[in-house]
């Protein structure tokens, strides 16, 4: 290396020499955006696979569903849902998505009995669960 420069010592130099100053030297020349960026927005994908009934169709699409989510966590598990190909109209919920006390949500498949789960490895429990009549 000839010098420790940095690699746009031409580009200050010239706004050197242009009569800037070194304030305006070490400056970037893009401007930050005029307007906000855009919220998120929120989109389906619709993943068509044949079964033959509606129960192993639910089994397959809670597994695909799972499986996405492990790929990209950012996926929103509650809000997967099921329906014939020619009537989406119908789509039922996969998930149960029951809003927990830290406002996290049951990732547990829909109308599960027990208690609700929040996601990952030893995510936390809630609801009334499964305990016997007669106990308090």
């Amino acid at each position: 290396m000839r010098d420790n420069r940095p690699p746009y010592w031409r580009q200050r130099r010239a706004l050197e020499g242009l009569g800037a100053g070194p304030e305006v030297a070490g400056a970037s020349l893009i401007a930050p955006p005029r307007r906000p960026a855009r919220p998120g927005r929120f989109f389906t994908v619709h993943l068509g696979f044949s079964a033959p009934d509606t129960e192993s169709a639910r089994e397959l699409a809670v597994g695909y569903a799972e499986a996405l989510s492990l790929l990209r966590p950012e996926l929103a598990l509650a809000a997967s849902a099921l329906s014939p190909a020619e009537a989406w109209q119908r789509a039922e919920r996969l998930f149960c998505g029951a809003v927990g006390p830290d406002g996290e949500r049951c990732v547990d498949v829909a109308g599960h009995p027990g208690f609700h789960h929040a996601p990952g490895p030893g995510g936390l429990g809630w609801g009334d669960g499964d305990q016997p009549e007669g106990i308090d």
